[in-house]
């Protein structure tokens, strides 16, 4: 088999720990129900309404924040950033990614958006220096799962999708990026994504076994 040589990695839930942890501590301080915040924002039509239209840049997080909080019935004041205060680097990702463009991998990140002021998710990361290509979906009036903001990070690598894997932790975005021709890995483990990696990509990714 011909190994890729582009790597496009989302950003939470793979260079960051697991999200769902982190919103069930957000909703213990709270003081609301397990699974209270999966009910109000992601199965309830106006919650993904709001946040697919903060992905896309269409609010802001700000705004985002003051139509959440009724719904949950709690403060607005930087809820996206009490929601995901517990999300730590995922160091084995970060290195692996290292890795990778070390070994002449180009990668690159495409995150759908969670707004960037008041709360960054991305602050400390070092995004645009350590990586090839950077797409937060707001920037671009998209997000996943749309094929053309995978062709914007297409383009800034200068990769087909078929050169390419991509990695996210839902399901959703890795099939539609296998239907533009990506190898997809949906990010369960990172010891798992890490030996799939190793075998699409055709280069250590870990120093020592």
């Amino acid at each position: 088999m011909s190994h890729r040589t582009g790597l496009v990695l989302d950003f939470g839930g793979v260079l960051t720990t697991p999200l769902l942890p982190a919103v069930l501590a957000f909703e213990q301080r709270e003081g609301l129900a397990q699974g209270a915040c999966i009910k109000a924002l992601y199965m309830d039509a106006e919650g993904v309404r709001l946040t697919h239209e903060l992905e896309r840049g269409a609010i802001s997080q700000k705004e985002w924040n003051e139509a959440a909080a009724p719904k949950l019935g709690v403060s607005p004041d930087n809820l996206m950033g009490r929601i995901f205060a517990d999300l730590r680097p995922e160091k084995t990702m970060i290195d692996a990614a290292a890795a990778a463009a070390r070994a002449g991998i180009k990668v690159g990140i495409l995150s759908n958006s969670v707004g960037l002021t008041p709360w960054n998710l991305y602050d400390g990361y070092e995004l645009e220096t350590l990586y090839h290509g950077v797409v937060i979906s707001e920037c671009h009036g998209m997000r996943k799962p749309e094929p053309e903001l995978f062709e914007v990070m297409l383009k800034l690598l200068g990769l087909s999708a078929d050169e390419c894997v991509f990695v996210d932790d839902t399901e959703e975005y890795v099939r539609a990026a296998e239907t533009l021709g990506f190898a997809g890995v949906q990010a369960l483990q990172p010891a798992d994504t890490i030996a799939q990696l190793e075998r699409l990509l055709g280069v250590p990714l870990i120093a020592a076994r």
